[in-house]
């Protein structure tokens, strides 16, 4: 009951305690992303600029809502989000599950629900619920992220929300929670999941972009990611067990067995993948030999990382082509340059890119930008937000808001780095990741370097869902920091 009647705080010196850089950081961003929606959504008309109906007027209203949510959040009491963090979760995948079956149909979409005039995304909330919910398991008393079954249990809660948001048909919302993997290594994860991530994007990269492409008869996109396999396998065995014999046997044999290959297919042409993958196998079953001979399992998970990596690669044509969307194939195939679509899939990535590059050095000027004014770029005031400001503010502009969001997420970073519990350097490292993560695909798929999977700028992107639940995320690690020497 005390949580709930003591709104205010324990001690006057709480306010003194609040982060205020981060508070600075947040308003001159919030403020930064409203005149660049007002950039956005001008019309050569200024009447209809601040109209009431208007997305300046909108977000500024919510702007409004957000600023009150803060405060609100800072006057409850810290104890609360911890208390309380397993029923906010359970609401929010409530909600999440409910929106799958009531939320209309938007755009392809079912993650919006409608009230009236109002529409709210629910997945936007789920980030700090997750985050609330991680943070209370991690910081339970005993928790040893190593052991398989906290592992696991951790795994679900983030898998969860993640699950149903993918079937409201939002990819890109549900991929922002493989930030929390950052966090996770932070807090003592294995490096090699975070390896088997990045292998996992090269490989589907570049298994897709040279599938078609042959070498003789030898398909080159498996065989380059069967040879790349092979040499991470032989990485991780030096890099685990620095055993210098294993390491030159398999190098010495793949090299000797490849270049007498090579030179036979060059006279008489066959599959080289046959000859990669057969050296693969025979070094899975020496590394196997190793680990019953010294009877170390590094060797095994080595070889099962082999093996995975394989059935990842031939699994690779089965995912994008019967579990991926039509229209997610071809942002792919135009991202990595199989397909060039400049009236469809590409469309919004090349207007993106003619407008941040007509900017210049120092950008047209505040409500001058032809490409936005004249609309051609769609969702230039949401997802596309970064080329209003690289084409009015130009590459000055564009760099002094990448160096806020910078120094915004090292500010989270130390931060959490300095807090006096497991439950509250979780939640901030679950921040500062998510953050982290929304910043570099927006900015990659602004500028064509990723594909386009529709997630907002944080604080930038027009929208009362996502600037308030960026607001309640970033303000309740805010109010923990306040107060962590009493707690």
């Amino acid at each position: 009951m005390q949580l709930f009647c003591r709104m205010g705080y324990s001690s006057r010196d709480s306010w003194k305690s609040i982060d205020w850089i981060t508070v600075l950081l947040y308003v001159i961003m919030i403020v930064a992303g409203w005149v660049t929606i007002c950039g956005a959504s001008y019309e050569y008309d200024m009447d209809k600029l601040f109209a009431l109906s208007s997305r300046p007027v909108n977000q500024l209203i919510w702007m409004g809502i957000s600023l009150c949510v803060a405060f609100a959040i800072l006057m409850i009491e810290r104890d609360f989000y911890e208390v309380f963090s397993y029923l906010i979760y359970g609401g929010i995948i409530l909600l999440l599950v409910a929106t799958i079956f009531l939320a209309p149909d938007i755009k392809g979409s079912r993650s919006w629900l409608v009230l009236g005039p109002i529409r709210l995304q629910p997945a936007e909330f789920a980030k700090f619920a997750t985050a609330l919910a991680v943070a209370r398991l991690m910081g339970t008393y005993g928790f040893e992220l190593t052991r398989y079954k906290n592992f696991l249990m951790v795994l679900g809660l983030i898998f969860l929300p993640m699950v149903c948001i993918l079937l409201q048909k939002e990819t890109g919302s549900a991929l922002v929670y493989l930030a929390f993997f950052l966090m996770l290594y932070r807090e003592g994860m294995s490096g090699y999941f975070l390896l088997a991530g990045v292998c996992a994007v090269v490989y589907f990269v570049t298994g897709m972009k040279y599938a078609d492409v042959m070498m003789g008869k030898t398909p080159l996109g498996i065989f380059l990611v069967s040879l790349l396999v092979l040499c991470i396998t032989v990485l991780l065995v030096y890099i685990e067990k620095k055993n210098k014999l294993a390491v030159q046997i398999i190098s010495y044999t793949s090299l000797g067995v490849l270049g007498v290959a090579g030179l036979v297919s060059y006279y008489f042409p066959f599959n080289l993948n046959w000859v990669v993958l057969s050296l693969l196998g025979l070094t899975v079953l020496y590394l196997i030999y190793l680990s019953i001979h010294s009877w170390v399992w590094n060797y095994v998970l080595i070889g099962f990382f082999a093996l995975a990596s394989i059935g990842f690669l031939f699994s690779v044509n089965y995912v994008f082509t019967d579990i991926l969307e039509p229209h997610q194939q071809i942002r792919i195939k135009v991202s990595l340059g199989l397909e060039d679509d400049p009236s469809g899939a590409g469309y919004n990535v090349n207007q993106s890119k003619i407008a941040i590059g007509s900017g210049g050095f120092s950008g047209k000027g505040f409500l001058n930008g032809t490409q936005t004014k004249l609309k051609y770029v769609p969702e230039q005031d949401t997802d596309f937000i970064f080329c209003t400001v690289g084409e009015e503010q130009g590459f000055v502009g564009a760099t002094a808001v990448l160096l806020l969001f910078a120094v915004f997420i090292l500010r989270l970073v130390a931060l959490a780095e300095r807090q006096d519990s497991v439950f509250a350097r979780v939640y901030g490292y679950s921040v500062a990741s998510i953050f982290l993560f929304h910043l570099a695909i927006n900015i990659g798929m602004v500028t064509g370097l990723t594909p386009v999977i529709g997630i907002p700028l944080p604080f930038f992107s027009y929208g009362g869902s996502s600037l308030l639940g960026f607001t309640i995320l970033l303000f309740i690690f805010i109010r923990l920091d306040a107060t962590r020497k009493e707690h």
